[in-house]
């Protein structure tokens, strides 16, 4: 018996990485999934795997900072399997470079701010339209140590400390309702987005942040944080919620 046997979860940025790790395991464990991204065939890929290891899966095409296109994501959800019990919200995406506070351009602001946040509030407020109905549902995001110490570009930075705010804001707002909100911070992932291009990295921030790391510990895979979002995604963690769960071997002790 898997322990998601009977729910229904959407997890966005489901391409690859952890989306696509965390995808592949809540089938495995029984979930009927729902994968989400812009790239198509990427997805087309994931959901290949999924259907070859006997789960069952629905792509919906999504740009996350589109408002319409996240409620189309829930929509085609619940149209297919009557409900949303999980919520992650994974999609995410990082500026070039590194640019800190004193570099940083308006577009990089509006391009990261536009999916990891507005992209996390749009698909939480469309998802909890149909949880209401039900008083049940676990959201969890996908944040990042870097919205709790600074480490990092100032626009992903700020982007990723506005999801901690939104977690909290979410879990208070509904809690005692049976619908709960939790937040995973990874460090660094071993994931495509991780792979910054030396040629556009900011040497003076990267300094910076070379200061505060201890490169001796293991970095997580995206495996080991998809693990935590399936105890997030079960019922054996409902007493949980407004929580920002550090994944980091580690390295920020």
């Amino acid at each position: 018996m898997g322990r998601l046997d009977g729910k229904v979860a959407i997890i966005t940025g489901s391409n690859s990485g952890v989306g696509a790790a965390t995808a592949k395991l809540f089938a495995k464990e029984g979930a009927k999934v729902v994968i989400s991204a812009r790239r198509l065939p990427q997805l087309e890929e994931v959901a290949e795997q999924i259907r070859a290891e006997g789960g069952e899966v629905l792509i919906v095409q999504t740009d996350v900072s589109k408002v319409e296109d996240a409620e189309n994501l829930v929509a085609k959800t619940v149209e297919t399997f009557g409900k949303v019990d999980v919520l992650v919200n994974n999609a995410g995406v990082l500026e070039a470079g590194l640019k800190p506070i004193d570099v940083v351009e308006d577009d990089d602001i509006d391009w990261v701010f536009g999916i990891n946040t507005k992209g996390t509030i749009n698909c939480t407020r469309a998802v909890l339209e149909d949880m209401k109905k039900h008083n049940s549902g676990s959201i969890i995001n996908l944040d990042s140590v870097a919205g709790q110490f600074g480490c990092g570009g100032a626009a992903y930075v700020t982007s990723k400390a506005a999801v901690v705010g939104l977690t909290k804001h979410t879990a208070m707002r509904f809690a005692g309702t049976g619908i709960r909100c939790n937040s995973v911070n990874p460090s660094s992932i071993a994931t495509p987005m991780a792979k910054i291009d030396p040629a556009t990295l900011n040497m003076d921030m990267f300094g910076q942040m070379q200061k505060h790391m201890n490169l001796s510990v293991p970095i997580c895979l995206p495996e080991d944080v998809a693990n935590i979002l399936l105890f997030l995604a079960s019922d054996e963690s409902r007493a949980l919620t407004g929580q920002i769960i550090v994944s980091d071997f580690g390295a920020t002790l």
